[in-house]
């Protein structure tokens, strides 16, 4: 049996993306990413659901494969606001490297994310409007959540490791020496 889903009224709009955001506090994504999908039914442009339903499905990342990372991606490319669109982005990348983390994910790919997270953020910067700081709130999460994360040294770094390094020809002469007296 196909259930046929009730459509909400446009009157209740504003109820319900309250209801929705309540429920994201609450720790009940799945929640309000259905009710938000009701207000999208209703209402395909509006922002606010748009907003709320793409960060309900990041709040379900566990870092796993069945993240739906590019469904959010989506929805965030799809706001109207240059602005939303760099700050919700960077907050999607910065939501995953943190799955990828809790996940014990690769140091690479979490570090990744972060950067990008960032780039994001710092272009939301640049649009912000006056006495909005929230996108240096975020790079700063970001930066701080990056300098903890082990980074693999570079390739010239190890170069000089896996090399050996002959001994200065003084230290030579000294172990010849401290051989000696043995």
């Amino acid at each position: 049996m196909e259930l046929k889903l009730k459509t909400i009224s446009s009157a209740s709009i504003g109820a319900a993306i309250a209801k929705a955001e309540r429920y994201r506090y609450l720790n009940e994504p799945e929640e309000a990413e259905s009710i938000c999908r009701d207000v999208l039914a209703v209402d395909p442009l509006n922002q606010m659901a748009q907003r709320i339903l793409g960060l309900s499905i990041t709040d379900q990342f566990s870092g796993g494969a069945k993240d739906r990372f590019n469904e959010a991606a989506a929805i965030f490319n799809a706001l109207e606001e240059e602005y939303a669109r760099s700050y919700y982005t960077g907050i999607l990348h910065e939501r995953h490297a943190k799955a990828q983390l809790r996940a014990e994910r690769p140091a690479q790919a979490i570090a990744a994310e972060l950067e990008e997270a960032m780039r994001h953020f710092e272009n939301a910067e640049r649009l912000r409007g006056r006495a909005n700081d929230e996108a240096i709130l975020r790079w700063n999460r970001c930066a701080r959540l990056l300098e903890t994360i082990p980074r693999p040294q570079s390739m010239e770094e190890n170069v000089f490791e896996s090399e050996e390094i002959p001994p200065h020809p003084s230290h030579n002469a000294t172990a010849a020496r401290v051989g000696r007296h043995h």
